[in-house]
């Protein structure tokens, strides 16, 4: 299960928003507590995908590592990614399957004429076969 504080969410929403045509993407930080995620906060990151960027994103490696120096300074940990899909669902395409490590969770906000809609969640199983989606639960 993931849970996502009700600012964390909206974040999200706003980002896919604003970039809309264009595919947004971020960091979620939080804690493990059991087998839930409790997302904590998001990071904003710029798509730095040079092509198609309407149906791709790209995290550089400087982006991760400031992510990373954040969750510590914080003392929290990189839970996963979010990203949007502008007027497709939220669900992982092929080139999501190949792109994804497991152990983290996968958010995917749907867009639809710059509306975010359905919000899901997804985690990749450890033989990188296929995800499997996760509950979202939202909290104050």
């Amino acid at each position: 299960m993931l849970k996502l504080n009700h600012n964390s969410l909206r974040r999200i929403q706003l980002h896919a928003m604003r970039t809309y045509p264009e595919e947004c993407c971020g960091v979620l930080l939080g804690k493990g507590e059991g087998n839930a995620r409790i997302v904590r906060s998001v990071v904003e990151l710029r798509n730095q995908n040079d092509a198609n960027r309407e149906r791709r994103f790209l995290v550089t490696p400087e982006d991760y590592r400031k992510a990373e120096e954040q969750a510590q300074r914080e003392g929290i940990e990189i839970l996963g990614f979010y990203h949007s899909h502008p007027d497709h669902p939220a669900a992982p395409s092929q080139f999501d399957l190949e792109h994804a490590l497991p152990n983290w969770s996968y958010v995917i906000i749907s867009v639809d004429d710059g509306v975010p809609r359905a919000m899901t969640s997804w985690s990749l199983q450890h033989d990188r076969s296929h995800f499997e989606q996760e509950k979202i639960e939202a909290y104050h």
